[in-house]
């Protein structure tokens, strides 16, 4: 019997127990969003620490932070092979609206072979494959073919503002030789993909002043400058008319998407009628040159999330308003830095912005773009592991999203990041009814598993490149 079967016989044979122990960590509400929630957030840290414990690892700590602590395990008796830094996290999402729940956020219920509870698919059903991966390998084996060590936090869903600074003083308990991540999504049902890039993030807002206060249009308009056209002028700048982003140097850094990934993404056979139709949108619109999958994975966006000023009840008020502003966010790739790119739309909206007004650019959230050479081995590998247990190739991809942790462990630690993901798009993370498949439960304890042997080949020089 090879270890794949050994695998699969284990997890058939264990399978009601994982999940009732599954069900019995999502029945914790652990919101870090809301302080009534404090003492769940400790028992969900209690329950991951004693499954740590019944899985074989070693040096178990609940460590500190200056919010919500973090979870630590590990097992280091493989002399000479690689160590993986597995994170995850185990606070979950408010569960708002409550009456759109067709059964309890915290009350998890199995139905057409989807676990629905609030976490399902967020991130305690893929933070547990990965304990349970261990768990099987130690009770087939009594060993491990890689090192391991966990990390699993509670404030992911809140921005992880503490984990950065506890990485950084925790260097070498954290040293590895790869960060494997499952807190992603699939290309699709059967689909399994690894995704080795993240865009980044920047954020401000524009406030436009004008008068003291509000005026009379009939009597003061056409000779006091309105805030409202102002922000307009400024926010149209932003874009010639063709969608190209029109901030001086904003395109300097960007790194050229290689020829390999274009073949990629063109084998994915992207749909972009069924997106449209799904969507609701005639026409898709964007940067010329670029397909879809192009344009939202690896080039950087501008895009206005809000405008406001003015009167916007029913009926009119001819009002001459006194204040306007815009929220904006950009999404970046390597190699543009957050800060770089906010020091340009300063410049910009300083150079575009109307006489007869006072504006003011405040900064919001940051975080930079993350990528993996996807021919890297680890991420090879990992491909492979699907394709073994799913039968079908692995797609690489991009995300056009943003997750600033992961680019904070690529700068710290300077390793490569293996985002293997096992959820759907459609499985509702963040929203009512989040759930997870159960046959990307099934499949996935397998290919961790297969995996942990995939990077036993490894030295550790194969991996540092």
């Amino acid at each position: 019997m090879d270890h794949l079967q050994a695998l699969d016989k284990y997890f058939t044979e264990n399978r009601e127990t994982h999940l009732e122990q599954l069900k019995d960590f999502l029945r914790i509400p652990s919101i870090s969003a809301l302080s009534d929630h404090q003492g769940d957030m400790q028992k969900a840290a209690e329950w991951l620490l004693e499954s740590f414990k019944q899985a074989g690892l070693e040096n178990l700590s609940i460590d500190k932070t200056d919010g919500h602590p973090v979870v630590y395990g590990d097992w280091l008796h493989a002399e000479g092979k690689p160590t993986i830094l597995v994170y995850g996290h185990y606070d979950v999402q408010p569960v708002d609206p409550l009456n759109l729940w067709e059964s309890g956020p915290f009350e998890p219920e199995v139905r057409d072979g989807k676990l629905y509870a609030r976490g399902a698919s967020d991130d305690k059903g893929q933070v547990f494959m990965h304990v349970k991966a261990v768990e099987a390998l130690m009770k087939e084996n009594g060993s491990l073919p890689v090192n391991v060590k966990f990390i699993i936090e509670g404030e992911e869903e809140v921005g992880s503002p503490n984990l950065e600074k506890y990485i950084e003083e925790n260097k070498e308990k954290l040293s590895a030789d790869i960060i494997v991540i499952s807190d992603t999504g699939m290309y699709g049902p059967g689909k399994p993909a690894i995704c080795y890039g993240l865009r980044g993030l920047a954020g401000v807002q524009i406030d436009v002043r004008g008068a003291k206060g509000d005026l009379h249009s009939g009597i003061y308009g056409g000779g006091v400058q309105n805030p409202i056209h102002a922000i307009a002028d400024i926010l149209s700048s932003f874009h010639d008319k063709e969608g190209t982003i029109a901030v001086e140097g904003f395109y300097d850094d960007v790194r050229p998407l290689a020829d390999e990934e274009r073949e990629a993404y063109r084998a994915l056979n992207f749909d972009e009628e069924a997106l449209k139709e799904e969507i609701g949108v005639n026409e898709l619109f964007g940067e010329k040159g670029y397909s879809y999958l192009e344009q939202t994975w690896t080039r950087p966006t501008l895009e206005v999330n809000g405008v406001f000023g003015g009167f916007s009840g029913e009926g009119i008020k001819t009002v001459l308003p006194a204040e306007a502003g815009a929220k904006i966010t950009c999404r970046l790739v390597p190699d543009q830095d957050p800060e770089d790119i906010v020091r340009k739309l300063r410049a910009h909206i300083e150079k575009h912005k109307p006489t007869g007004v006072t504006v003011t650019v405040s900064e919001f959230d940051k975080g930079k773009p993350f990528i993996t050479p996807f021919d890297h081995p680890a991420i090879q590998a990992a491909g492979k592991s699907y394709e073994k247990v799913y039968n079908v190739p692995t797609a690489f991809t991009r995300m056009g999203g943003s997750i600033p942790i992961v680019a904070a462990f690529d700068e710290i630690l300077n390793l490569p990041v293996v985002l293997m993901g096992f959820g759907l798009s459609s499985e509702n993370f963040h929203a009512p009814n989040e759930h997870f498949h159960l046959e990307n439960f099934d499949k996935g304890l397998r290919v961790i598993g297969d995996y942990y042997y995939e990077l036993s080949e490894f030295t550790k020089d194969d991996l540092n490149i």
